[in-house]
């Protein structure tokens, strides 16, 4: 659905200026005028010096730059029940995400040079944000994806260390080696170990999703994560370290000499839910991989995320449709949405104390566009993609299935009361979301990214 959006004046889609709005620079709020050209910051003042051709008020509004989400499962091809290109990118841009990385165990998975090309073909005219595709690792096409490497719409190559969601699983250290040697890019990896997870699935119950933590446990975790570093150490390879869950992985990424090869997140329903409280509350709704743990493992998450042994927060967003979720555990999927709501709960942690706007920008924007080298993407920057969303600090809402984009129709987060909510999202200085609805057609295309640069632990 499209609408009019009345704060805007003038015609030329190609130069506005967006007025009277708080911006967050550096640790600080500033209110300045953005001069928007040709899809790009202009400048960044107090008074524009240039003319624009329209014109945003945005008085009252607190400006951030365009979320980038570099863990999404948008499920095409041979998912589409679950969630699409259009739906997914559609959540995307309702919650202020304006770039994606999306995943590849889909069906079929995409562990060849014809299958990521197919998944471009299917983004361009569908995605309503900017996007780029991994490719899996299998136990023979290290090769394959090496001639993927600096090609635009490619975000790296994705290794299964411990089996998930789909076959894709590269288990071994000669495997993982091989990846690792092959290229230049930094490698996102699933870092739990797959004889250890097959050792708990032989002896660990599985009576009820409160089961689900002591069947994927840290040892399993903190084992591959481990062997990853050790590797990285060998092969003088950049990794990301995807959903990190628990204080020991922490504590490895803290002190492991691999560690300024390794970059690390954690997702926001790690950072926000608890064992057993969500089990309890949500049951199956709850059980993703890897697992949802204690508080005690929930605290130390927010620790390394402010003190930088994390570097970033993705979503990890994985919809499964209800009446998959309502099979009986161990059978149900694992996997939950989240792209729409990374932003409202971050201004909500905001609204309460426990982060600021400035942490925000970078653990969602900054931070994933240096770890990755995104070409145009990470800030409120002259000569850097006008990538914006405009929050209201203080609209105060439930989340109601009636706000979800996500085809699957649900969030572990529903009925929950959030201070703080995306108003517009602009991609490249385009309104795409304005005031609860979806804006004009879909402007999505492929990012670049080029050599990582290493992320050192801190601010």
């Amino acid at each position: 659905m499209t609408m009019p959006t009345p704060a805007l004046s003038g015609a030329d889609p190609h130069s506005l200026a967006i007025v009277g709005a708080q911006v967050v620079v550096l640790d600080e709020l500033r209110q300045l005028d953005i001069g928007i050209a040709d899809g790009v910051v202009q400048e960044l003042a107090p008074t524009l010096q240039q003319t624009y051709a329209r014109t945003l008020n945005a008085r009252g509004l607190v400006a951030l730059p365009g979320l980038v989400d570099t863990q999404v499962h948008l499920r095409e091809p041979g998912l589409e029940h679950k969630e699409d290109l259009a739906t997914g990118t559609n959540a995307a841009a309702a919650g202020g995400v304006t770039t994606v990385f999306e995943m590849p165990n889909t069906r079929p998975p995409t562990t060849d040079q014809a299958a990521w090309q197919d998944k471009v073909q299917r983004a361009l005219g569908r995605a309503r944000v900017d996007f780029a595709f991994y490719a899996g690792a299998t136990a023979d096409n290290a090769d394959e994806l090496r001639g993927l490497e600096g090609r635009t719409g490619y975000a790296g190559t994705k290794i299964f260390m411990g089996s998930s969601t789909g076959t894709l699983l590269v288990p071994d250290d000669a495997g993982v080696r091989a990846h690792l040697r092959s290229g230049r890019m930094r490698v996102a990896v699933h870092a739990e170990d797959e004889q250890r997870l097959r050792q708990l699935q032989r002896t660990v119950p599985a009576t009820r999703p409160h089961d689900h933590p002591d069947r994927r446990d840290t040892l399993a975790a903190t084992t591959a994560v481990r062997r990853l570093l050790d590797l990285c150490i060998e092969t003088m390879r950049p990794v990301h370290v995807l959903h990190v869950t628990s204080a020991d992985e922490c504590e490895l990424l803290r002190q492991h000499p691999g560690r300024r090869l390794a970059t690390g997140e954690v997702t926001p329903q790690h950072l926000l839910l608890s064992a057993p409280e969500c089990y309890d509350r949500l049951g199956n709704l709850a059980v993703m991989n890897p697992p949802i743990r204690s508080e005690d493992h929930r605290l130390a998450l927010w620790a390394a995320l402010r003190d930088g042994t994390l570097t970033l927060i993705g979503t990890d967003h994985a919809p499964h449709t209800m009446a998959e979720k309502a099979r009986p555990y161990p059978d149900c999927p694992s996997g939950m949405p989240g792209l729409q709501t990374l932003l409202p709960l971050l201004l909500d942690q905001a609204a309460r104390g426990n982060c600021s706007l400035a942490e925000i920008a970078r653990w969602t924007a900054q931070r994933p566009a240096q770890a990755f080298q995104i070409q145009g993407k990470g800030g409120l920057v002259p000569g850097l993609d006008a990538d914006v969303v405009l929050c209201d600090l203080g609209a105060e809402a439930a989340l109601t299935p009636e706000r979800v984009q996500s085809r699957c129709g649900w969030s572990p987060f529903l009925g929950q009361r959030l201070r703080g909510w995306p108003v517009y999202t602009l991609l490249r200085g385009q309104i795409v979301f304005a005031e609860g609805q979806l804006v004009g057609a879909p402007l999505g295309r492929p990012v670049k990214l080029g050599k990582p640069l290493p992320i050192m632990p801190g601010r």
